[in-house]
């Protein structure tokens, strides 16, 4: 099947409303998992650690997939239910945070231990210590391993047309079924990947490159 352009550029408003909702979608679910992955590798510090470990055992173990498909699907049979969009932001908060905890954890444990001590000879408060300098030294390096998951968070945001989401993909699928044309909206979204998540990529290698300076 030949690609007709002006097919191409007749369905490209479309498309691109569909990718706005991709963005939302991954900006959203990328702000939840920051938190959540914050408090899970907190948790994983603390008394809480055997729980907060069988949550990041558990969630990093079972596709992403199947995970949506449970929170759309399954949990309105318990009367607990969101809409489309939050139960996908959601859906991607839960699961990449259970990734960037380790992140966290990893870059918390990087602090000197020193520091520590001298936050507790000092007798700064626990929020003090975490806050003002145990934080401020474990999170920028974690600048670029947090992007590369941002970048994987948004190649992900196609399986959020399983529930609904009238984001990039699903728009196409849209398109795709009611035209029988499959050649250009499937084109078109593989390059709007990709001309939004490139300069993402090479933002995440300045911030490596920056990294590896200091």
């Amino acid at each position: 099947m030949e690609f007709d352009t002006s097919f191409a550029l007749q369905i490209l408003p479309s498309l691109l409303r569909g990718a706005v909702v991709t963005l939302e979608a991954t900006m959203l679910g990328f702000l939840l998992a920051l938190l959540g992955g914050l408090v899970l590798a907190i948790g994983r510090m603390s008394r809480l650690a055997p729980l907060c470990t069988a949550y990041v055992e558990f969630m990093r173990n079972t596709p992403l997939l199947v995970q949506l498909y449970f929170l759309f699907y399954v949990l309105p049979l318990a009367w607990i239910s969101f809409g489309a969009l939050e139960t996908g932001v959601l859906g991607l908060g839960l699961y990449y945070s259970s990734y960037i905890a380790e992140v966290y954890r990893a870059g918390i444990e990087a602090v000197p231990r020193g520091q520590w001590e001298a936050a507790r000879s000092l007798e700064m408060p626990t929020w003090q210590t975490w806050m003002r300098i145990v934080l401020p030294q474990a999170i920028p390096p974690m600048g670029p391993v947090l992007g590369n998951y941002l970048i994987g968070m948004f190649k992900d945001t196609p399986l959020l047309a399983i529930i609904t989401i009238p984001e990039l993909f699903n728009a196409a699928m849209q398109v795709a079924g009611s035209t029988y044309r499959y050649n250009e909206p499937y084109t078109l979204v593989a390059l709007i990947f990709v001309a939004m998540s490139y300069p993402a990529s090479l933002l995440v290698r300045l911030l490596e490159k920056r990294y590896r300076r200091t």
